[in-house]
């Protein structure tokens, strides 16, 4: 029986060898397989109802961890036994699903073939976009996409509020991982020894003002505990730094692998952003980035497949 399987896809120009399994493949073919799944509802259009109906036991299948009998698919998609055999007989024939020795139902090898073309062609910055664009218009705060690249995090998206924030920030500025929000969460969710050296060498060289005319150095313990804070809250906050006057937030995206693959960080003036770590800003920012995160396939530990 096939779990998972494996492919790769390049981040930040980097090939990574990824694995996935069958369930969560199916999680996001589900928007593409079912009518208007994951997208705002539209006037309706004349479509195949059989396609619909064979769908349904499909999703059913990828939803499910072992191979199901036909009574409890059926049940499980919401078709009637009678029903459902012809369509999985068809789906035999071409390899949407296979059976084991008891009879029992699975995906098959071209349930993969087509999920794996789908995940080489997801790209988190498309991903994200939209879902950017309307954020920096809700919170009606600047927006900034983040990428691990060579030289550490680095901006590759900038989304402004109709009332722009004028800082020295654009695509490709490098982010410094002890200061900024941004930093502070790939340094918090990568693997230490990914950010170690590079940390050190951010602590050596950067030394921003405190917002009162004097610089503030942080100890080593001081960064390990704003990173535990950042895991502790599912983002990072900073607050006049290293801006004076600026605070910001940055969200986590995951992809399938629960591998963080973009931070999200929204950043405003301190008298009108709102700082709270429950507040009008951080509220729909984390939301907005767990959106993005089940896109690209990342299931929240707890929430069911």
């Amino acid at each position: 029986m096939v779990k998972s399987f494996s492919y790769y896809q390049m981040i930040s120009h980097h090939r990574l060898a990824v694995t996935i399994s069958v369930e969560t493949l199916m999680d996001i073919l589900a928007p593409t397989l079912i009518p208007h799944a994951g997208r705002p509802m539209e006037k309706p259009r004349r479509g195949i109802q059989s396609v619909e109906i064979g769908t349904q036991l499909l999703v059913a299948l990828g939803r499910h961890v072992a191979p199901m009998a036909l009574r409890d698919l059926g049940k499980a998609a919401g078709v009637p036994v009678g029903k459902a055999h012809p369509y999985l007989v068809s789906f035999l024939k071409v390899g949407f699903v296979v059976q084991d020795g008891a009879g029992r139902y699975e995906l098959g090898p071209l349930a993969l073939q087509l999920g794996l073309a789908k995940l080489q062609r997801l790209d988190p910055i498309r991903e994200a976009s939209p879902l950017i664009e309307a954020l920096a218009s809700e919170t009606e705060q600047s927006i900034a996409v983040a990428v691990w690249g060579n030289f550490g995090p680095t901006v590759v998206r900038l989304e402004e509020p109709i009332h722009p924030l004028h800082v020295n920030l654009r695509t490709g500025t490098v982010m410094s991982l002890a200061y900024t929000a941004t930093g502070r969460l790939f340094a918090a969710y990568l693997p230490p020894k990914v950010v170690e050296k590079m940390m050190l060498e951010d602590l050596a060289r950067t030394r921003p003002a405190d917002g009162r005319g004097s610089t503030t150095e942080l100890s080593h313990s001081q960064i390990e505990a704003l990173l535990v804070e950042t895991r502790l809250h599912g983002m990072s906050r900073t607050l006049g730094q290293p801006i004076p006057g600026i605070d910001a937030f940055c969200a986590p995206v995951f992809d399938s692998t629960n591998n963080l693959v973009l931070g999200i960080t929204a950043m405003g003036p301190e008298a009108t952003f709102d700082s709270d770590w429950n507040g009008r800003v951080a509220v729909p920012l984390k939301a907005c980035a767990l959106e993005i995160s089940r896109r690209l396939g990342f299931v929240p530990t707890g929430e069911a497949v």
